[in-house]
Parts: structure tokens; sequence; C-alpha cells
């Protein structure tokens, strides 16, 4: 009788490991001195909240991207953003379909739990179509950036324009310019517009991606019913995505206008352009045309609500997610209007989407709360500085009022172990440690009402 009892990992607890050895892997080779751009070795701490930061795309760093790392240690960034941000298991399984491996149905059953879909249905189809638009959107990014970074830096333009590229597109706001992003670039049309454009496109998910190319095949024969035609799903993403842009950016407007550390002294149309970047890059990119510590803190509060929601599901965006934000608020107002269904665009919002809103929205809560009060322990920046890290942090942001870099050596941690718990995914942390098959009682607990509210 073989005594020895083999352990079996869930999808989640796979996903968790898959990032976490990731992490460990980079941080070790980030920690090399041939990645110093000076030869000596970077400490460890540095490398590890690096790779941490990279592979959880968030854009948090401790060290200038620019000038720490030689060129060896920005491939090896670059690489752990475009790990992070399609998905360790993802690049694994488009590893094995490029060597023409068969995945098996295990394999399209961990591909369906990675994508969050509700089936196994031409699941290798998607992750093919997943892989060859990412290259496709990235590559055409970074033509449009050479128009620009190759006149200005030479050869040297190719390659940041590359990790621009990507870094926009997995909502990872590093780059290899300055120490101040893309403040320089404040007034730049095209840098703007391209970033922004990377920026959404890998925030609104994959599934919108499909299901918008879908419809527009068919907008010839049914040019009034495009919207119509979409899933609700994408519906809801779009219309969620272009509120927050459009009122963000308006806020932004209009609580910077006579602000003279940011737009006081801009005109109306680079007004426009800053406060259009700022509303799209809180959404989880963390690039950033203004400095953050100059906003006025009426802004800097919009700045973090929209980094708690950040992008939509199935995407390279953090966040507690356009969708979930808004089954939440359907729900919330049809519990308050003593509707029995909540709806959205004429259809039922299923039970189980809302408990799974309710969850997500509370444990990202919960890491947020907690990662505040413990940095706050530990630190003597302001309260606002704080709030605004950890939520980055936790969004996956990557945005900061210049505290990142002032962080003692349990600060970092702080935030590490905060990107890591926020890339993960909050949801993740409920699953991992349960078992796949679900105990149903046999016998069930009486219920008894309560006083809620």
């Amino acid at each position: 009788m073989n005594s020895k009892k083999i352990i079996q990992l869930s999808t989640t607890q796979k996903i968790m490991l898959s990032f976490l050895c990731a992490i460990l892997v980079g941080s070790f080779l980030l920690a090399l001195p041939i990645s110093s751009a000076t030869g000596e070795a970077v400490p460890y701490i540095d490398a590890l909240f690096t790779a941490t930061t990279s592979i959880c795309v968030t854009g948090l760093v401790t060290v200038p991207t620019y000038s720490t790392w030689s060129v060896w240690g920005q491939i090896v960034i670059l690489f752990l953003i475009q790990l992070g941000g399609l998905g360790v298991i993802t690049v694994m399984y488009g590893v094995m379909m490029g060597l023409h491996r068969r995945l098996g149905l295990g394999n399209r059953w961990m591909l369906q739990d990675v994508f969050n879909l509700n089936n196994i249905s031409g699941i290798v189809k998607f992750l093919r179509k997943v892989l060859i638009g990412t290259l496709v959107v990235e590559g055409c990014g970074a033509l449009l950036y050479m128009t620009v970074f190759v006149p200005e830096y030479g050869l040297r333009g190719i390659w940041i324009s590359i990790f621009n590229a990507v870094s926009a597109f997995c909502n990872a706001g590093m780059d290899i310019m300055a120490e101040d992003s893309l403040c320089g670039y404040v007034f730049q049309p095209m840098v703007n517009l391209v970033t922004m454009l990377l920026i959404i496109l890998g925030g609104l998910g994959y599934i919108v991606w499909w299901d918008v190319l879908r419809v527009l095949k068919n907008i010839r024969s049914q040019k009034l019913k495009c919207f119509r035609l979409l899933t609700l799903h994408s519906k809801i993403a779009l219309t969620v995505t272009g509120i927050l842009i459009v009122v963000g950016a308006a806020a932004f407007y209009i609580f910077e206008y006579n602000n003279p550390l940011t737009m006081q002294d801009y005109t109306v149309p680079q007004r426009i352009w800053a406060s259009l970047f700022q509303a799209v890059t809180t959404r989880t990119a963390g690039f950033a045309t203004i400095p953050q510590e100059d906003l006025t803190n009426t802004s800097a509060i919009i700045s973090v609500l929209l980094m708690l929601i950040g992008g939509s599901p199935v995407g390279t965006a953090g966040g507690m997610k356009t969708v979930t934000i808004a089954v939440l608020l359907v729900s919330m107002f049809a519990t308050i209007g003593n509707k029995e269904d909540a709806e959205l665009f004429g259809r039922n919002i299923p039970k189980q989407a809302v408990n799974k809103s309710v969850a997500v929205v509370g444990m990202f809560f919960i890491i947020a709360s907690l990662s505040s009060i413990f940095l706050s322990a530990v630190t003597d920046a302001d309260v606002i500085d704080i709030v605004y890290e950890t939520v980055s942090a936790t969004a996956t942001v990557g945005l900061s009022r210049n505290l990142t870099s002032m962080l003692n050596l349990w600060g970092k941690l702080i935030i590490i172990v905060t990107m890591y718990l926020g890339r993960i995914g909050p949801i993740s942390l409920v699953v991992a440690f349960s078992t796949q098959k679900k105990n149903k009682n046999i016998v069930k607990n009486p219920t008894e009402e309560i006083s809620v509210g």
C-alpha cells in the first residue's frame, strides 16, 4: 500500500504559485550584477520589489527603472511585464501550442478558470486569438511610438518604443526614459494618444475585443443595432469605461483648473489632454503626465476611486473591475427599489454574479484597509499619500505621490505583499484554500431574520 499522499492543487492555487515562482525567479535575475547599470548588484529587496511590480503589472518602483537597470535588466523587466499581463499559465500554454503539443481536457479546464469563461468551448482558439491580438496591438503601438522616440533618442528609441508599448498595453506603467514618467510629454499628442489607446484596449478585456469585431463585421446590414448586438458583458464594460473616462476627465479639468502646481498655466487643449490622460491612467495604468503629489486633495480622492474601479474583466488591467461595480450598483438600487431582480440593458443579472461582486469588493477593501494601517505604522507620511500608495498597489495601478522611493524595508515588504494579493485577485484568496468540490449540507440550519442597515 502506497502511504504517499498526492497533493492536488486547485486552479487558483496553481495561479498563485505560478506568480510567486515568477517573482522569485525574476528577483534572482534582477539581483545579479549583470542586471545593474553600474555593474554592482542592486539590493535584493529592490530587486524583489521590481520583480513583483513587473509581474503584477503595477508600476510602483523603489529605484528609477531607466537609470538603475542595464539593458539585460530591462529585458528581464519587460519579459516579466508581458508574463504578468497575459498570465503565467496563459504564456505557458501558448508555448505548448507553439511546440504543437495538444492541450488535454485538464489544461482546457484550467484555461477556462484563468480567463474566467463560462465554458471550455473554443478555448484553444480563444487563447490563440489572445496571443496574436496582443502581439499585433503592441506591435502597432511600438511603431507609432517610434515616430516620436526614434527622432529624439536615435536607435535607442526603438527599444524605448517597444518597452513603452508592452508596458502600456499590460497596464504596467513602467518606462525607461525618465524618473518622472511621461511628464515631459504632457503636451505631445502622439505619445498621449497612443498610450491612452493601449491602456484602454488592454483594460477593456479580450472578450470585448472579439465581441466588438463580431458586431463590426455586420455593421453594414445592422447600422442602427450595433450596440444591441453586443453581449451584456460588452455593453457594461464599454458603457462604464466611457462614463468613467468622460466624467473623470471633466472632474480633473475642473479641480485642477486653478492649481498652480499642475494645470493653471495650461491652455484649454493642454488641460483637456492632461485631464483625459489622468482619467485613463488611473484605471490601473500607472503612467503620469502630471506629478501626482501636486494634485489637489479632491483630485487625489477621485483618482483613488478610479484606481479602485480599474479596468474590465479578462484583460490586463487590475482593480475591482467595471462590470463588478456596475453589477453591485444595479443590485443596490434594485434592493432600494424593492425589486426582486437586478436588471441591466433589459437583462436580469444572475445572483451568482451579484454574490461574486460583493466578495470582490469586500476583499479589495479589506486588503487596501489592512495595507494602509500597516503602512501608516511604519512610515510618517501623510494619510492621503499612504492611502494613495496602498490603493495603487492593491489595484495594481502604479501611481504614487512620491512615497514609494522613500519606503523603508518594512514599507517595501508591505507594498510587495499588497501588489501580489491585488494581482492574483481578491476572490482567489477565498477560493484558493478551499476544496474543488463543494460540500453540500444534507441538513440545513434554520433561517432567522436579522436587522441590516
